[in-house]
């Protein structure tokens, strides 16, 4: 069993997940945050069964995930 982060995103049409620390592109979505997390690991289980341990990317594997806002102008 292996524990991979998951960023899971609110927007107006619903929410979106998606992994960290993956090769290549790994996308859930779901009208709920359980909808979309279960698609994710879905897509993840997926993603590591077509490419194998070899999708896995060790040199970014986050401890911890921040969301942070920056003003810009």
């Amino acid at each position: 069993m292996r524990s991979i982060k998951v960023v899971v995103e609110k927007h107006e049409e619903g929410f979106v997940a998606y992994p960290l620390g993956l090769r290549g592109v790994v996308v859930g979505q779901g009208d709920t945050f359980e909808e979309a997390l279960a698609d994710v690991k879905s897509a993840i289980k997926f993603h590591l069964e077509t490419f194998g341990p070899e999708a896995l990317d060790e040199s970014d594997s986050a401890q911890e995930a921040f969301i942070a806002e920056a003003q810009v102008a």
